[in-house]
């Protein structure tokens, strides 16, 4: 390194550090941590003072090699992928029916992380541009947790409102079996089958993960319920403080249709976008995904008898349920009323309604939650009543008879908030071959 000298800094290059130190400070007043600010240091040498060779990999004033030039452009294309994925958006793919047919598997969305206010880094020290998993290996943590930020949400340009479809952390992947992260969640296949089982068997299960809230799973669903809402369901419609839930375009539900004997067409189904996997059909009878339109559609069939909506009887347990406790007697389609915890708020703490808060205060916000003689206690005291620390949301799928949501694992902390999907930027048709698979018509279509 050698001494800088100021005599020869062109004119041209306090330009650019004025540039690149005002959207450096402009990121530093949304960050709110003024600590950052060293970094206009860091800037100045590099544009002006030229002292440290920041970019040790080349040479300085010497022309260098193709590669090295090629690995340079890559390291910067690195950093500033990776700078953009944390603090304004990231691609994200639909890789399940729960949102059909408003998204559908194989649409590929532009999230915003800037509409709710981009979270800072909660595990910084992590792999570029992979949420959890080291690419190309099945369970080895793409991150490490020597440091772990307290979560702080930046400034964002708008507040979470009723019908908003969001991208979020699965509350429920906090700790993982790796040959079922995809489909079964580790408390379900622990009730199911027994912790020892689940722990002792890894050629079965696989490997047991624990993640940090923004290493988990990214799902995508609708925010039915803000914070301090009751949310139920009637007869398989949502009420939101005992009002019927807004319109959703395409809401859709299970259906027994019944026909004369004969198939429906292969084709018709086809158009209306009901794919090869969500069709059962046996002995002239189907079980179908219709939203109001093509509901509508399938009435007018010559061959159809009977159309008939799925239902999961009132006052009927279904034990995969949250709060899974057979006293409330909820099922899918006759679910709640349950309130949703808002920052600041007290409730009264009982045995009755502890099974809806219990994760809420035990897991999420960290507490040390236990029941001895038929009281409840709280890091140690005994209580009667419980203040929220943070606010909560009711996440509910469009495809609300094949979306594995809120009535199945309750409650998503807002730290789990990831960001707004904007629009779809391409989407690919699984049943079908290239190029006939790409959906151009919903190329850079907007997501209501």
């Amino acid at each position: 390194m050698k001494k800088p000298d100021f005599t020869n800094i062109s004119k041209r290059q306090y330009i650019k550090f004025g540039i690149a130190s005002l959207l450096y400070l402009l990121w530093v007043i949304w960050l709110g941590n003024f600590v950052w600010l060293i970094g206009l240091a860091v800037l100045f040498d590099v544009y002006i003072s030229r002292y440290v060779n920041w970019t040790f990999w080349k040479k300085r004033g010497q022309k260098n090699s193709s590669l090295v030039e090629w690995i340079d452009a890559l390291i910067f294309a690195l950093v500033a992928v990776t700078f953009i994925n944390l603090f304004f958006f990231q691609n994200f793919n639909i890789p399940t029916s729960s949102m059909e047919k408003s998204l559908l598997v194989g649409d590929y969305l532009f999230v915003s992380k800037v509409s709710y206010g981009p979270r800072v880094p909660q595990t910084p020290l992590s792999f570029p541009l992979v949420q959890h998993t080291l690419p190309l290996t099945k369970d080895k943590n793409s991150f490490l947790t020597w440091i772990q930020n307290p979560y702080r949400r930046m400034k964002g340009t708008r507040t979470i409102k009723h019908n908003d479809p969001i991208v979020f952390n699965y509350p429920e992947g906090d700790t993982v079996c790796t040959k079922y992260q995809s489909n079964e969640s580790y408390y379900s296949l622990v009730k199911r089958n027994g912790r020892e089982a689940v722990w002792s068997n890894p050629d079965v299960f696989g490997k047991i993960v624990v993640r940090p809230a923004d290493k988990r799973e990214n799902f995508i669903k609708r925010c039915i319920g803000l914070p301090g809402d009751s949310v139920e369901v009637r007869h398989n419609w949502v009420y939101v403080n005992g009002m019927p839930q807004d319109s959703i375009q395409y809401l859709q539900f299970l259906y027994h249709i019944v026909t004369d004997g004969t198939p429906i067409n292969h084709k018709k189904l086809e158009m209306l976008n009901i794919s090869l996997a969500d069709i059962q059909f046996s002995n002239g009878q189907y079980i179908l995904p219709l939203h109001t339109q093509s509901l509508a559609e399938i009435r007018k069939l010559p061959n159809v008898k009977l159309v008939k909506q799925i239902e999961f009887p009132q006052g009927e347990w279904d034990s995969i349920t949250f709060p899974f406790t057979g006293d409330l007697k909820w099922n899918r389609d006759n679910y709640g009323p349950i309130w949703i915890p808002k920052k600041g708020v007290t409730i009264p703490l009982n045995l009755a309604n502890l099974p809806l808060y219990e994760r809420v205060i035990d897991v999420y916000e960290g507490n040390d939650l236990k029941v001895q003689n038929g009281q409840i206690l709280i890091n140690g005291k005994t209580v009667t009543t419980y203040t929220f620390k943070m606010d909560y949301y009711w996440m509910m799928g469009d495809n609300r008879h094949n979306s594995a949501d809120s009535r199945f694992w309750g409650f998503v902390p807002e730290d789990h908030i990831v960001g707004q999907p904007k629009f779809v930027y391409i989407s690919f048709n699984k049943d079908k071959k290239f190029p006939a698979n790409i959906r151009w018509n919903r190329m850079f279509m907007k997501i209501k």
